[in-house]
């Protein structure tokens, strides 16, 4: 039995065969390439942040023995950057670098030092070259101890004692 095909559907077949072998043919008929290159830059300048961890004395009843505490600084530094860190000598009135205070109730103060090591002997200031601490930075965070340290001397009216520090980097 012979097949009837459809002169119209025999025909849509064929458009579509030869609209498909164009796209085949369209496709690898580039004439030609060209290149080019691209720049992609960044600049890194020197810098520095720095974080602090505070120096948070136990509380005491009387101030007849020495009381030890550190803190902490994180300091990063891009990669070969030389950096000195340097602490002020706070906020309360008439402190210095050797003495600082701690202020309380009614403006009473307490003495204590702020210092570069453990055994309180180097104080830790903010002349750059005669008591700062100084490094070089690697990229990546360097921590600092901040060693703190209270003498023995008078106690004064019960309450809350507290310092502000100013923390400088230099570099």
């Amino acid at each position: 039995m012979p097949c009837k095909i459809k002169w119209t559907s025999l025909r849509a077949f064929l458009a579509l065969l030869v609209f498909s072998a164009g796209l085949l043919a369209s496709s690898s008929g580039f004439a030609g390439t060209t290149t080019t290159t691209l720049s992609v830059t960044l600049t890194i300048n020197a810098g520095c942040t720095v974080s602090s961890s505070p120096v948070a004395f136990p509380a005491q009843s009387v101030l007849a023995s020495a009381v030890s505490q550190t803190g902490s600084l994180t300091v990063t530094c891009t990669n070969t950057t030389p950096y000195n860190v340097g602490l002020d000598k706070g906020s309360g009135t008439g402190a210095t670098i050797t003495n600082r205070l701690m202020t309380g109730p009614s403006s009473a103060t307490v003495t204590y030092g702020l210092f570069q090591d453990s055994g309180h002997s180097t104080n830790w200031g903010n002349t750059v070259g005669t008591d700062t601490v100084a490094g070089t930075g690697n990229g990546s965070a360097q921590t600092l101890t901040v060693y703190g340290h209270i003498a023995p001397q008078t106690t004064p009216q019960p309450g809350a004692y507290a310092d502000t520090v100013n923390v400088t980097v230099t570099f």
